[in-house]
């Protein structure tokens, strides 16, 4: 027995070793590092080319640069792909811990380079657009180094220089309406020397790769007939020019230097994720937190102690005529669970809402645990677009559940109406702007397998799990609601001018908005101009914070709307609720105009295209929130109250 059971447990854990080793390309920060020795092979990748004045990336070999003998495309993921990443070998040849000076890339190191006017006009184009060019070594994004003086005293600027990192390297530069190409290229690699036994050979772990681009003209270039060349000295070398007008002949050289660093392999993301100043994220996220936090108890303590006051007040055994003298939430008792009109539509979209809100909690949350973080490139959106999927089925079954307590019967098209609205208008504004992408070559745009393999998750685990979600939640027995509904409607009075619908969501968006604008400059800046976005830890937290705002100010919203006798308050919630999102739209049209330098019609086009599915998206997940947060608040308080 001793035996089959150490038999037993010596299969489980070789079935855990194998699991483990199926599953290495997609691993935890700091778990699975790469090991060099001494002139070990580090293999140089292209991602893409990127402008923030243009939104539409392109892969590395759409401009004439030296390839290798064989073009080898990276087998990537999903968010990779969704992303525009085209990750491609190149000519690079860099050995671990082995310098270079100076050595020609092409195979004709004698030969120059020429290109037609053509490719000439293309390269001049993407310089004037401002594009960078991404590389990876080990995982690890190319950066440049920016060096520069704070505002400090002038004995202080002597001694201390700051020092950011720009992601990838600069296609070029102009000056004086001239285009010059940065055919220079000085990789700077650091390496940290890892401890081993005496008798072993040094292991070493990139963990930084850095550029210095420059642009020599190619006479100043003296290459040899071993490819080998000579770097002219800074004051006396002319940059590269590169003439649209007429064919251009260059050299494309690169050195190596390698550098011993103390940055351990774990934590050397460390730089490229530290590139602000991180000190006024931090202040401006816990000025946020304590500002929502007071508005959040003030609001609480108002509505519970009129709430009680009201409740106390309708509880009391008064005779008829005080009664009938009665105003404020209790009257429409009688109509306030009134189903409301289109239930359907309004079940599928706070379905859509509660599958977006399973999805992003669960992608905060792991992302916060670091299993999502930058150097996994590709699987956060990966992750989001499976979970999304998946979610569905909690989706499917709260819809449903709202739909039978709204007197609705028909399931079948209830379910399909949750499965397709919301996925079928994000696919459709996407497939239009994929058209407009396609139309410019870009490696932005979906690839047509990807657009089915989308469609085929769509139409084969989405639906079929939000059907699945629907049939139960609309066999489960309806919420129970405290009071019954009269056959007759009451007749609405006059509502006040601030009780307008549209005054309700400025008023109601002010709060959650306030709790992560901050927020939301990073997540703009990580999206519209290629940063990183990595502390999930704040966002979590704002989520949370987002989450209770929304709730609180749909319940006083609700409870303002009932006190004026108006009991259509289905609608009104979950618009209303949602009016942060309005906001989001006014932050991302000022982003545009202040901080982005786009003025061609197509990057607008994605830009506004892509903004209206994250207003839309956001307006759902907000919506979701205050309208269940108002239906718990109005079944709890006309639960409270005896009525006859």
């Amino acid at each position: 027995m001793a035996a089959a059971g150490a038999t037993e447990r010596l299969m489980c854990l070789l079935m855990l070793l194998a699991l483990f080793h199926e599953t290495s390309s997609f691993y935890v920060p700091g778990v699975a590092p790469i090991n060099f020795h001494q002139k070990d092979p580090v293999e140089i990748k292209a991602v893409k080319l990127t402008s923030s004045r243009t939104q539409l990336p392109y892969e590395y070999y759409s401009l004439p640069f030296c390839q290798p003998n064989k073009i080898t495309y990276k087998a990537e993921n999903l968010g990779e792909v969704l992303r525009g990443d085209r990750i491609v070998n190149t000519p690079f040849q860099v050995f671990m811990n082995i310098e270079k000076k100076c050595e020609v890339l092409c195979n004709f190191p004698n030969k120059p380079v020429t290109l037609t006017v053509e490719q000439s006009k293309l390269i001049a184009e993407r310089i004037r657009e401002d594009y960078y060019i991404h590389l990876i070594a080990d995982n690890l994004p190319v950066a440049t180094r920016l060096e520069f003086y704070s505002n400090r005293e002038e004995e202080e600027k002597k001694k201390e220089k700051d020092v950011q990192f720009e992601h990838g390297y600069r296609l070029g530069f102009m000056d004086s309406n001239k285009f010059y190409l940065h055919n220079h290229l000085s990789f700077i690699l650091y390496y940290h020397r890892e401890e081993v036994e005496e008798n072993q050979e040094p292991t070493y772990r990139v963990v930084r790769f850095e550029v210095v681009p420059q642009s020599i003209k190619l006479e100043d270039l003296k290459a040899d007939e071993k490819g080998t060349c000579m770097l002219p000295e800074a004051a006396g070398s002319a940059p590269q020019e590169i003439d649209p007008t007429k064919k251009n002949q260059l050299l494309f050289t690169y050195s190596v230097h390698w550098e011993e660093s103390d940055i351990k392999w774990a934590s050397r993301w460390d730089t490229y994720l530290t590139m602000s100043d991180v000190q006024i994220h931090w202040f401006s996220i816990i000025n946020s937190v304590v500002v929502v936090f007071f508005l959040s108890g003030i609001l609480s303590m108002i509505i519970i102690r009129t709430l009680r006051k009201d409740i106390a007040n309708y509880n009391k055994e008064d005779d008829i005529e005080d009664t009938m003298e009665e105003s404020g939430w209790k009257l429409v008792h009688g109509d306030v669970f009134r189903p409301p009109q289109y239930p359907m539509i309004l079940s599928s979209l706070l379905g859509s809402g509660i599958q977006l809100f399973c999805m992003i909690l669960i992608v905060i949350f792991v992302a916060m645990l670091g299993m999502l973080s930058p150097s996994s490139r590709g699987a956060l959106m990966t992750t989001a677009c499976f979970l999304f999927m998946f979610m569905g089925v909690f989706g499917g079954f709260s819809a449903g559940r709202l739909y039978r307590t709204l007197k609705g019967h028909r399931w079948k098209k209830g379910a399909f109406c949750t499965a397709t609205l919301y996925p079928g208008v994000v696919f459709g504004i996407c497939f239009v702007l994929n058209c407009f992408i396609w139309g410019k070559h870009s490696s932005g745009a979906v690839p047509f397998p990807t657009m089915v393999a989308l469609l085929c998750m769509w139409f084969g685990i989405s639906l079929p799990l939000v059907y699945l979600g629907y049939y139960f939640g609309f066999r489960k027995q309806p919420y129970d609601n405290p009071v019954r509904t009269n056959q007759i409607p009451r007749q609405i009075p006059e509502q006040r001018w601030y009780m307008n619908r549209f005054v309700g969501i400025l008023m109601a968006g002010i709060l959650p908005f306030g709790a992560m604008f901050i927020e939301l400059f990073f997540i703009f800046s990580a999206i519209w101009e290629n940063q990183f976005y990595y502390l999930f830890g704040f966002l979590f937290l704002v989520f949370i914070i987002l989450v209770v705002s929304c709730s609180q100010i749909s319940i006083v919203m609700v409870y303002f709307q009932l006190c004026a006798e108006d009991y259509r308050w289905w609608w009104r919630t979950f618009l209303v609720s949602g009016g942060s999102a309005f906001y989001v739209l006014i932050y991302a049209i000022f982003y545009f105009v202040n901080k982005l330098d786009i003025v061609e019609f197509i990057p607008s086009l994605l830009y506004f295209g892509y903004t209206a599915l994250m207003v839309l998206s956001f307006w759902l997940l907000t919506g979701t929130i205050g309208f269940y947060a108002a239906y718990m608040f109005v079944r709890k308080i006309y639960a409270a109250v005896k009525i006859d």
